[in-house]
């Protein structure tokens, strides 16, 4: 800026000419303002001091101004002093910026979001709040975080929008978590009482299935925001955290099963070893699995190739046949197999390692009974993390110790931080209908006289393969929880084999 000038002058004419280029992003210590987005501004003198007064209809911010920082074309920082504070701090502009649709959703969400806490929690002041990614602390930019206190006792907060999936709104559990972990581990002198989780209306049933398997010491409040009023309830997980879960009777299982036996068996006949049937819940089909790919669907008496057309031969341009398909299935997805990129050879790798598993669960354990291992029993229905079937990314297991304790058993091929929560919804599921009686009702382990201790829980992985927020979330699982950690050789389509079991 020109010395000649008056600052004031000045100042106004570099944010006016900004906004002449259309909306101006303002971030105050590398913060996003989005309730500021559009306003307007004033800037005026007081005695010697500067200020400019930003608005919007959402917010008002008024800044004493120390001198500009920077400017140049689009962008303008100022050193600006807030009231009350005694660090100096940045006020950036710059305009021209595309955002994506979803930051600044989230943006907004952000600026409502405190003004909710500071409403909500009239006693509590806001130490940090922030929707910032931290890749380093696996924290998402999905959710908004942060920590309030009252004197020397604060709680960690987390939120999410109702415009979210709903994967990332039934996950918000897994980093709430890790975020209440991080603030007590750096409360310094303060005691961090526990976690607020705030989540949209009706967005709270998995997260209170899942506080079931929760340490009291956690002390997570669950609340439930209605955006229209931005208004919160408090949520009693024993209220809502009921999944509707369900067992389909073996005999139906096994009648299904008999009912393609002769397609299921053509199949094998043409990749021994290679191919097994499953009957997904609640229907009367069997899938065909070749190493645990998906290939065809028996239904009726009819059988159907579902990756045909995708595998014809490019050569003949003709029709894929079973026969044609599992040839080419053989040459790809082969455990020695030259060409470890191709599609078919690293597609569901979950399920073929669930598929190695079901063969002989042993290997994971020599506790486990080979003869009673079963796919997504029990299965559930209605909204969770599985309702998206195969969506879900983590395989189940049900098996049995040859003592009889039921054995919960998660496989995952690759990394994920959502492994142990996925294991507790599975694991809650079965220790209920365990509790019913329901598994000898059902048919399922004939001939075993099951044990009434809570189920065990085996995370199964390959050994490099386990996300480091899996320890932080298991410290927070009830003692009850009994969990085995698996992790598996690094080429396990090779053949399955222990490295380590903790």
């Amino acid at each position: 800026m020109s010395d000649a000038s008056e600052p004031t002058d000045e100042l106004t004419r570099a944010l006016a000419a900004l906004l002449s280029a259309g909306d101006v992003e303002v971030c105050e210590d590398g913060e996003r303002l989005a309730d500021l987005v559009p306003f307007q501004f004033e800037v005026r003198r007081q005695g010697n001091a500067i200020f400019v007064h930003l608005w919007s209809e959402e917010r008002n911010l008024v800044r004493r101004v120390l001198c500009v920082a920077e400017e140049a074309a689009g962008r303008l920082v100022l050193e600006v002093q807030r009231f009350g504070k005694s660090k100096p701090g940045r006020l950036e502009f710059s305009s021209g910026a595309e955002r994506p649709e979803s930051r600044v959703s989230r943006e907004k969400f952000r600026a409502r979001f405190r003004r909710l806490l500071l409403t909500q929690f009239p006693d509590e002041q806001i130490d940090s709040l922030t929707s910032a990614p931290d890749l380093e602390h696996s924290f998402s930019g999905s959710y908004t975080r942060g920590v309030t206190r009252q004197g020397q006792r604060a709680w960690a907060v987390l939120g999410v929008s109702s415009a979210e999936s709903a994967a990332t709104i039934d996950a918000a559990l897994t980093f709430g978590l890790l975020w209440l972990d991080w603030t007590r581990t750096h409360a310094q002198r303060r005691v961090v009482e526990g976690l607020r989780l705030i989540l949209p209306q009706g967005g709270a049933r998995v997260a209170a299935h899942r506080l079931q398997a929760i340490v009291a010491s956690a002390n997570v409040e669950l609340h439930e925001l209605h955006e229209a009023t931005w208004r919160l309830k408090r949520m009693d997980p024993r209220d809502v955290g009921n999944l509707l879960t369900w067992l389909t009777p073996r005999r139906e299982a096994e009648e299904t099963r008999a009912a393609a036996q002769d397609a299921v068996e053509r199949a094998r006949a043409l990749a021994p070893g290679a191919v097994d049937a499953i009957v997904p819940p609640g229907t009367r089909e069997v899938a065909l699995r070749f190493r645990g790919l998906e290939f065809a669907r028996w239904r009726s008496g009819e059988l159907r190739l579902v990756l045909g057309d995708e595998w014809r031969t490019k050569r003949t341009k003709r029709r894929a046949t079973l026969e044609s398909l599992l040839k080419t299935l053989n040459t790809f997805r082969h455990p020695l197999a030259a060409d470890k990129n191709h599609p078919l050879y690293r597609a569901a790798a979950e399920r073929w390692l669930e598929s190695l598993a079901m063969a002989d669960v042993s290997t994971i354990d020599a506790r486990l009974d080979p003869r009673h291992v079963y796919p997504q029993v029990p299965a559930l229905t209605g909204s969770g993390p599985e309702s998206a079937g195969a969506g879900r990314g983590v395989m189940d297991l049900l098996g049995v110790t040859r003592e009889g304790r039921l054995a919960v058993i998660e496989l995952k091929a690759s990394e994920d931080m959502h492994l142990a929560m996925q294991g507790i919804d599975y694991w809650l599921r079965v220790r209920w209908h365990l509790q019913q009686g329901d598994f000898l009702r059902y048919g399922y382990f004939s001939g075993v006289e099951l044990q009434a201790k809570p189920p065990l829980l085996y995370l199964v992985a390959p050994g490099f393969r386990f996300h480091s927020a899996t320890d932080t979330l298991l410290r927070y699982l009830l003692p009850e929880v009994e969990c085995v950690r698996v992790g598996l050789n690094e080429d396990w389509r090779r053949g399955p084999k222990v490295v380590f079991r903790q």
